[in-house]
């Protein structure tokens, strides 16, 4: 059964699209079928996974707003084993155009229905704000992966998505959760990182992952080259890090099915 899952923080630069590309091509390598959707109309999702936004014929904007068939907009990367619905510069006019649309928050789950069976994980990458399009996210996922560096104004932010989740949970997806909480940029160094480490294990318990992903140059460099960082440098911290993310986040939905 296929899991839906949105990578969300509404503070930017704390690790997204690093995240998404990277699990993607980690969850690949660990012989599961990969759907990336890049719904940032920044389109940084699909540059660094070594597609040309410029140079797309389709993009989500054409599933969201123009009826397409997301098969029929989905790219098949063979380089790195996923496949990926990309963004572009139209899916800033989406973010406005979404809000006077007839259903506007369930657009891109129900163009997921027809398609959500043929993969194992399909990850979203969102905007780094709680809009239009991260609504359409929430509302088509099982789970959020929230990404986050520990520092001083993290929880005060993460405050606010949490009660959008639970907004999105009680209104029109009673079956959302968030997924994990991912440790990004941790530097052990530095008091405040661990501290606020803490203070998120204190507070979420086993919903933090253990996995903890290091800074790290190797990964900063990847999306420059148009690829993940397990084909950029396999041995950097930064691949481990993502590949053992990957395999916490597959031995998590086994146990859960065992359970159920």
């Amino acid at each position: 059964m296929s899991r839906i899952l949105a990578i969300a923080n509404q503070k930017g630069g704390v690790g997204k699209t690093t995240t998404s590309i990277n699990l993607a091509a980690s969850l690949a390598a660990s012989k599961k079928s990969v759907l990336l959707i890049d719904i940032d109309p920044q389109g940084n999702a699909t540059m660094g996974s070594g597609v040309d936004k410029y140079d797309v014929e389709y993009s989500v904007y054409d599933v969201l707003l123009e009826g397409k068939p997301a098969k029929e907009c989905i790219m098949t990367l063979s380089t790195i084993g996923v496949d990926l619905l990309p963004a572009n510069a139209d899916v800033t006019a989406a973010e406005v155009e979404l809000v006077a649309a007839e259903n506007r928050e369930s657009r891109l789950r129900d163009a997921l229905a027809a398609i959500q069976d043929s993969y194992d994980y399909i990850l979203l990458d969102c905007p780094p704000s709680l809009n239009m399009l991260t609504l359409n996210a929430l509302v088509a996922a099982n789970g959020v992966i929230i990404p986050m560096q520990c520092e001083y104004y993290a929880l005060e932010g993460l405050a606010a998505l949490t009660e959008t989740i639970e907004s999105v949970r009680a209104s029109v997806n009673p079956g959302l959760q968030i997924e994990g909480l991912l440790r990004t940029m941790f530097d052990p160094r530095n008091n405040l990182a661990n501290d606020v480490s803490d203070q998120l294990i204190e507070h979420f318990g086993d919903r933090v992952y253990r996995t903890i992903v290091p800074r790290n140059v190797r990964l900063a460099e990847a999306p420059s080259h148009g690829l993940p960082v397990i084909q950029y440098d396999k041995t950097s911290r930064g691949a481990v890090a993502y590949l053992s993310l990957a395999g916490e986040i597959v031995r998590r939905q086994i146990q859960a099915a065992n359970v159920a």
